[in-house]
């Protein structure tokens, strides 16, 4: 009598065996983790969850294995793409866009971060994939085509892509991506102008940035047929994720908490943020001063989706976490006009208008963090954006219409934070 089918797909960091993620044929899904890397104490860091070296394996062996149903436990679920990318992968591979082995076994060579999954051959399947789950029949993984795909998380268009002489090809295993490069929005006008413009304006203010660009669209090749409205250009971010042609491994902070997409504006409140960041981090109190920065910046460009997936920790050494150079800042007010409010809870409250210092003061206090460098670096960024801001908005790419809306934003600002041009 058969067994129920399933196929794995195996897990690597910087080379060394993570662990497995097996399919079965009716949509479950198992993350184990190897008993090499569990024993080993000189293993690349995963996840900050994970971070203590003296209770990791204690740890790892009541988390997993773990097995649901449809979705992949949010360690990899978020690291596939959600919304309109999601759909149109799904319907590329006639699959439910819920079922989630199969885009990973589709995107598994150039996730973000430095995680690989590559499928294992049938044969090659070990018990550890999956533990004692009665009568199993393994087969290979159906890897359709895996070159030459898209496989970043979040909700726009996006590809990860190399540059090479001036033009922009989807990355794939074999020439993974550099850079991220987002299409025009047939929603919502102007993205590109609107995110280069604001990315700006935050790096004037203090804010950490990657080297960031606009793009013709006449040269990015190879795209999937998808509709593109009546503008000229995309946004271009490098990858931080990838330095001198190799991969360093990041996780965001839904991942961080093993929360799953839907739940990135509500699992957590900035607090907690910056409370993990600063007991966790090579250098915490550099790490949650810019973070203060960046929440400020995020309140004066009126942007309402700084969520979970929107702060991510990188480890450059493989091991050390620091915080992640700033992204996805953007005057998301310019498409939601009545929008006046963070996507998660600082000092109890969300409501863009009434933050001041003493907000930020509070927000120290609840995270335990240190409250003089974080009110320096606060007052040297409204500082900055004061004096900088007027005229680079002015000269900024930013749709007309949108900077008019960003000024008047800046007026109705709490005193403390209010900019006047």
């Amino acid at each position: 009598m058969a067994g129920e089918q399933v196929s794995a797909l195996k897990l690597t960091l910087h080379g060394q065996l993570v662990g497995y993620v097996a399919g079965y044929a009716h949509g479950r899904t198992v993350l184990s983790l190897a008993p090499s890397f569990v024993a080993n104490r000189n293993r690349p860091a995963l996840t900050l969850s994970l971070a203590n070296p003296d209770t990791f394996a204690a740890r790892a062996d009541k988390l997993f294995p773990v097995a649901s149903k449809m979705q992949l436990h949010p360690l990899l679920s978020n690291l596939l793409p959600e919304g309109a990318l999601r759909q149109l992968l799904a319907q590329r591979l006639k699959i439910h866009e819920h079922n989630e082995f199969p885009l990973l076994v589709h995107l598994g060579g150039d996730l973000p971060g430095a995680l690989l999954a590559e499928p294992i051959a049938a044969e090659g399947i070990p018990d550890a994939a999956f533990g004692d789950l009665g009568r199993l029949d393994r087969v290979a993984v159906n890897t359709v085509d895996r070159v030459a795909h898209f496989s970043l998380a979040g909700v726009q268009m996006k590809f990860s892509m190399h540059q090479r002489d001036g033009r922009y090809q989807l990355g794939d295993a074999a020439a993974p991506g550099d850079w991220i490069i987002k299409t025009p929005s047939t929603v919502h006008a102007h993205v590109p102008l609107n995110e280069y413009s604001c990315m700006q304006l935050a790096a004037l203010a203090g804010v950490d940035t990657p080297e960031i660009r606009l793009v013709e669209l006449g040269k990015l090749e190879r795209l999937p047929q998808i509709k593109l409205p009546d503008e000229g250009y995309a946004y271009g971010i490098r990858r931080f994720d990838r330095a001198e042609g190799q991969r360093v491994h990041a996780e965001d902070f839904a991942q961080v908490l093993f929360a799953y997409a839907a739940d990135k504006y509500q699992k957590a409140s900035y607090e907690q943020i910056a409370r993990l960041i600063y007991q966790n981090t090579y250098s915490g109190q550099r790490d949650v001063a810019q973070m203060a920065v960046r929440l400020l910046v995020n309140i004066l460009l009126g942007n309402g989706d700084a969520h979970l997936k929107n702060w991510s920790i990188l480890y450059p050494d493989g091991v050390s976490p620091v915080l992640s150079p700033a992204y996805d800042i953007l005057f998301t007010r310019a498409y939601i006009p009545d929008e006046q409010r963070y996507a998660l809870n600082m000092a109890q409250t969300k409501q863009w208008y009434e933050v001041s210092l003493e907000h930020f003061r509070r927000w120290a206090r609840r995270a335990d963090l240190p409250e003089s460098p974080i009110l320096y670096n606060l007052k040297a960024a409204i500082g900055k954006a004061r004096e900088l801001w007027p005229a680079a908005l002015r000269d900024s790419p930013m749709y007309e219409g949108q900077k008019a809306a960003l000024r008047e934003h800046w007026r109705a600002l709490h005193s403390d934070f209010r900019i006047e041009s």
